[in-house]
């Protein structure tokens, strides 16, 4: 049984060499002379205000979840509008309460306000 997986951790090896030699290659084959210049923060090519390791605000995180979060509802959601016609009321009726469901979080996060940028 164990056989049947050898091509898989094959793969896996060699994905996991190949990623190691090629993000060194750079740092071994490349120029090493580093300045002031290389060394800053870049910003469109405008002078760095602050370091690179200033901290975001916590809502900045939060809008980035509630995005995935309310992305990824197009991903149950299209497989349902291809087959929309083959499930029947069965199906809107499912669909109807994982949107009723959504909803309800989108209300309670818009009540929190987690979307303001006060």
């Amino acid at each position: 049984m164990i056989e049947s997986y050898i091509p898989i951790f094959l793969i896996l090896a060699v994905a996991v060499v190949f990623g190691v030699v090629s993000a060194n290659m750079s740092w071994l084959l490349g120029p090493q002379r580093p300045n002031r210049a290389k060394n800053s923060t870049y910003e469109s090519g405008m002078e760095p205000v602050r370091t690179a390791h200033d901290r975001f605000s916590v809502k900045y995180y939060m809008v980035a979840v509630l995005f995935i979060l309310f992305d990824i509802e197009v991903v149950f959601m299209y497989p349902w509008a291809v087959q929309y016609r083959n499930l029947g009321l069965y199906g809107f009726v499912e669909m109807v309460v994982f949107i009723g469901i959504l909803l309800v979080g989108f209300v309670y996060v818009i009540k929190k306000g987690a979307l303001q940028w006060d």
